[in-house]
Order: C-alpha cells, then structure tokens, then sequence
C-alpha cells in the first residue's frame, strides 16, 4: 500500500513521529516521506539520523497545522497523511487554552481542508483517551478534532479524500509518563502517587506505529479505531521500579482521571469488537460499512459496554512492568 506513494507525517519529530518514520523506511518504499513540523532545530536533529543522503525518498517542511496556506503547498500530490501533531500536555493546555485550540481544534479543522482540496487519498488522526468523556481541555480539544476528522468524511461527500482517528492511551516511556518520572524519583528514594486506586491503559510506541499503519490501510473513512491493550496498576509500577521507597500520596491533580476510559458507555450501540481491536462506527445516515465489519468478525457490544482502564480484562503483572522499564532503561541509558 505505501510502496511508490508519497507520505506525510503532521508533528513528524515528536516521539510517534519519529518511530513512525522509522517503520516506514524499515518496511517500505515510498515515493516521499514528508515530515511537517514547526521546530527546525528537531528537524536537524533528526535529519541526522534519518539524513535525505541515505534515504533519498525524506523531505523536512518546516510548517504549523495552524497555517492553512502552508498545508496546501505541502499536501501537494501527496497520498496520506499521518495527523500526529497536536498540544498534548494537560497542564500546559490548561494554562494556555486558546493556544491548545489553535493548535489541536483549527489545525484539524485546516487539515481537513487542505486534504480536501489537494486530493489526498487517506488522513488518519492520532487522538487520545481523553477525548472520552473528556475532564481537561486537552481533552476536549481531541474530542472535537475526532469529531472534526470523522464528520470531514460528509464534507469530503464523493471526493476521493477519506478521514479516520485511531485513539489510545498512554504511551509507555513517553514524554511525561510514569516510568520516567518515577526513575527520577527513585534517586531521591521517594516516590509521589496522586492516588493508589489508579489504573492506566498500557501501549509501546512500537505498538502504536503498527497499529495507526494497520488501519491506515482498512479503513473506509469515519471510523474510530480502539485497540484492546492491557491495563496496569499505578502502585504496581512504583513496586516495579522501587520497591523499597517511600510514597507519599499527593491527589490527584486538575484535570486528571482515576482510570482511563477510552469507549464511554454511549458509544456501545455503534461500536464493533474484534479479536485486537473496537471499531466505532460514525452515524451517517449513509455508512453502509458495518455488514462488511460484521463479516470480517465485528460483533456488535452490548449495551452499557464501556472499555475502561479498571474494569479491563487484561493486566500487567509487576514481573511484566519489571521487564518493560529493563527495556525502556536500555533504551535510555540515562535513566540506569
């Protein structure tokens, strides 16, 4: 599917970016790999890692979703687009409101557009648990940008140009996680935990890659797509990491949640469960995908279904979380 075709990457040197560009390279050849972000010195930083020398296929535009003009020259005679740019820190987004919308709410609202207008065959959005029930601005901003992708499907009507979000939570390791911030903490041999009862959904970067990939490839346009991932319990890391510190127990914070909900309960009578995944379906009057859904092995959820951080099937034992810092402290040997 991306063999010969022209690729562009929104937030492209941000950790998805990156990883994303990686696997690309790796499995494919494409005719362009666009990486569009706004930070020069990131794009020098990884052009020296993924330089035009050794793949002649990458380009670096220097360019902000919230520029309009700037989209339609870079959506020029591309294929697809990969939406990961975004304003994603809760606090920061709380703090500069107008700014968040800017970025996560206008600059969907220009993507959309743009893609429209230059042809593009596919975009997928990257969106985030909390645009479920959303408690933050961030996450209001990522609830109406999905609804912006999956609605810009009606706009699009029967031009070529389809658009679908991919939503997932917690990436493990990313910036501002836990595991980080705990191995930071654990130098002091004290550790701060907002609350004892919180659970999170658990995702390698590597996983999400494969998973915006794989339904980049399937979708016919509007759906949200929701993987089945596993939970772990906050204080299961803390013991993973260390065992022997202290804690102090600090609240929670403004803006945060207990647990990760990532398909509220409304969404139950238009979601479909497969084997890895949930697929939410849009409500067009005219989507007339679901049988072809229900063939390749959806099955309707029930009603009251919700997919949530503690009620979910799938755990990670501490032994496992043992093994996912191991690997992430290899990976960053800063943090041994």
């Amino acid at each position: 599917m991306f063999n010969g075709k022209n690729i562009l990457i929104t937030g492209g040197t941000g950790s998805f970016g990156k990883m994303m560009t990686k696997t690309i390279l790796e499995r494919y050849k494409p005719k362009k790999l666009i990486i569009f972000s706004r930070d020069e010195l990131k794009q020098y930083e990884m052009s020296k890692v993924f330089s035009d020398d050794k793949y002649a296929c990458i380009r670096y535009f220097i360019g902000d979703v919230r520029d309009p003009e700037r989209l339609n020259e870079a959506f020029r005679g591309v294929d697809y687009v990969i939406h990961a740019a975004a304003l994603k820190q809760v606090p920061a987004c709380e703090y500069n409101p107008f700014e968040a919308v800017k970025t996560n709410v206008l600059g969907a609202q220009n993507i959309i557009r743009a893609a429209i207008s230059q042809n593009v065959n596919k975009v997928i959005a990257l969106s985030t648990d909390k645009a479920a029930n959303p408690v933050n601005l961030y996450g209001a901003t990522k609830l109406c940008s999905d609804k912006l992708f999956v609605d810009g499907n009606a706009m699009s009507g029967t031009l070529n140009t389809r658009f679908s979000v991919v939503r997932y939570g917690n990436v493990v390791g990313s910036r501002g996680s836990v595991i980080p911030f705990f191995l930071e903490q654990k130098k002091t041999g004290k550790l701060s935990i907002t609350d004892e009862r919180m659970t999170r959904f658990s995702l390698s970067l590597e996983e999400g890659v494969d998973f915006v990939l794989k339904n980049l490839q399937y979708m016919h346009g509007g759906e949200v797509f929701v993987p089945k991932i596993p939970s772990y319990r906050i204080l299961d890391v803390a013991n993973a990491i260390a065992p022997d510190a202290e804690i102090s127990y600090i609240g929670i914070r403004p803006g945060e949640k207990l647990h990760e909900l990532m398909i509220p309960e409304d969404d139950a009578r238009i979601t479909l469960e497969f084997d890895t995944q949930f697929v939410i379906q849009p409500n067009f009057s005219w989507w007339d995908h679901e049988q072809t859904l229900k063939d390749a092995g959806g099955k309707q959820c029930p009603d009251g279904f919700i997919y949530k951080s503690d009620t979910n099937t799938e755990w990670l034992s501490i032994e496992e979380l043992k093994k996912i810092v191991k690997d992430f402290c290899q990976e960053h040997p800063e943090y041994k």
